[in-house]
This record gives structure tokens, C-alpha cells and sequence, in this order.
């Protein structure tokens, strides 16, 4: 998924394959909430660096450094979303091989392919697959730590337990309720409360940096006035007119409108994030 074209810049120091050094094993996620979920599982045993972590940049205009070339040269893990959403990640790889490298693309392990929504850490179901997963890997690469990454992977799931009881709760309430958002951003967790979203195509539309088109403009406009829907979601990174547009219309029609990030902010772990997120829908439509 693009919404401007990405420019890479790759040094040449960054095509050698090093050589790893003993120590905590280097971690590289394109994502700041992967890293999140690394760090939770690799403890003191692993360095995580995430590269999209600011929640107040648009991640589609991000453009690869040399310092992140060097980083994704030095890592013994690469971790990325996969499905286009990060295809700037698959080009400094393909520049910095390594026959040592273990890298893990997100969307690959959760069956998700490209055109499907981009946006999957929304689904809370994505991040346990990929914390076994990384566990599995972290253990294979330092037998040493093993027991400790599998401890650390028990408690990660532990602490998911109270998310998907708050989903459970809201889905017994919310399930069916017709909603809407200008980007598909919140749609995994909208499926997970079992809500009806409406004006998908003028999502997508906005999340491709295409014109939606007339119809769908109308149709979402008319959603707001004649209160159709219920809660509106909008995508809290991104500046665009016409979403712009939509919000201020909900507002004037009493609609509530949410917001939802691409990037986890920096105060906050995944779990706490996607706890906040739920909280605002909670608050937004109360009982």
C-alpha cells in the first residue's frame, strides 16, 4: 500500500553480510509495535530497533536512510508487515543479503496476501501468531535463552487475555452496529466487534491516494446526515481533504468520530495501545 512513492537509499556498506557478534541478538522491525512485541519476547537477550515509530509522521512518506540500511545490514532478525504496506523493507534486504539473517514477514504467517487489508496488528489474533513465531525463531538461533524466550512468549499471551475478553464484551453489545471510517485502517478489530462497516469503497479509495468516486462521496455523506451509522473511524496519521471533509461532517451530525493510528505510540506497549483503541470505541458508543 503506497500513498507516495518511496525513495530508497541504500549505501554500499549496507550489501556486505556481516558477521555477528556474541551479545544480545540485533532485531530490526519496520513497525515500532513488532518491535514492541520483539522486545517483550527477547528481553534482555535481544536489541530491537524499530524504524516507523513516530505516531505523528504519515508512515507513506517514509523514506530509508543510510542509517537504516546499516541497521537492517547488522541484524540477525528482520521483521516487516509484509503486503505492500512496507515494500521499501523488501528492496534494502534484497541490497544487504545475508545467508545469516532470519527474516519474518507478518502477513505471510496469518495467510494474509497483497490486497488484502494492509493494517493486521489490528487484528489481536496476528500479533499472538507472530510472538510464537519469533519465539520459536529467537529459541532456535540461542538455545541458550530458550526457556527464557518461552517464558517471556507465556506471559506476552497472558497479558492478551484481558484484550480479547474486552472484545468479546463489546462484541456482545456492538456486534451488528453500522459503522463507517475513512480508511480501512480499525478494520480488522471493526470484524473482531463484529460491526457492520459501511463506505468500503471510498476507504480503500483514500487509502490508495485515489479520488473516491462520486457515488461513493454521496453515499458516505448521506450515512453522516441521516445518522446511518454510528461511529465514524478515522485514520489519525494520514492528512487528506476529503477524509478531512467527512469528520467535520460527523461532528456537525453528532456522529462520534475516533481516531486510529498506524504506528503504536511511544508511551504505550501493544497491549496498552489496543486496550486504549477498544476504550475509545467503548466510550464513543455507550450502552
Amino acid at each position: 500500500m503506497k500513498r507516495f512513492p518511496f525513495f530508497v537509499v541504500i549505501i554500499a556498506m549496507a550489501i556486505a553480510s556481516p558477521a555477528f557478534a556474541a551479545g544480545p541478538l540485533p532485531i530490526v522491525a519496520a513497525e515500532n509495535f513488532y518491535g514492541d512485541v520483539a522486545h517483550q519476547i527477547g528481553g534482555p537477550d535481544v536489541k530491537v530497533t524499530s524504524i516507523l515509530s513516530n505516531p505523528d509522521e504519515d508512515p507513506h512518506l517514509f523514506e530509508a536512510s543510510p542509517s537504516v540500511a546499516r541497521a537492517i545490514s547488522a541484524a540477525r532478525f528482520v521483521i516487516y508487515s509484509g503486503i505492500d504496506y512496507d515494500s521499501w523493507m523488501a528492496k534494502l534486504l534484497g541490497a544487504a543479503r545475508s545467508l545469516d539473517r532470519t527474516v519474518v514477514v507478518v502477513a505471510e504467517l496469518v495467510g494474509r496476501k497483497t490486497g488484502d487489508n494492509p493494517h493486521i496488528w489490528y487484528d489481536p489474533n496476528t500479533m499472538l501468531t507472530f510472538a510464537k513465531v519469533l519465539a520459536d525463531d529467537l529459541s532456535a538461533a540461542d538455545p541458550a535463552h530458550r526457556s527464557d524466550y518461552q517464558d517471556r512468549l507465556a506471559r506476552f499471551q497472558q497479558s492478551m487475555q484481558p484484550i480479547q475478553a474486552k472484545i468479546a464484551a463489546l462484541h456482545e453489545r456492538l456486534a451488528g452496529t453500522p459503522v463507517t471510517a475513512t480508511e480501512p485502517v480499525f478494520g480488522y478489530m471493526f470484524d473482531a466487534l463484529g460491526m457492520q462497516v459501511r463506505n468500503q469503497s471510498f476507504q480503500l479509495a483514500v487509502m490508495n491516494n485515489t479520488e473516491p468516486s462520486a457515488s461513493d462521496v454521496a453515499g458516505f455523506e448521506s450515512d453522516l446526515k441521516t445518522h446511518r451509522v454510528k461511529l465514524l473511524v478515522y485514520n489519525s496519521q494520514a492528512s487528506d481533504p476529503i477524509a478531512e471533509r467527512m469528520m467535520k461532517l460527523a461532528e456537525a451530525s453528532h456522529i462520534p468520530v475516533v481516531g486510529a493510528a498506524e504506528t503504536k505510540p511511544p508511551d504505550k506497549t501493544y497491549q496498552q495501545w489496543m486496550t486504549s483503541e477498544l476504550g475509545a470505541v467503548d466510550r464513543a458508543l455507550p450502552k
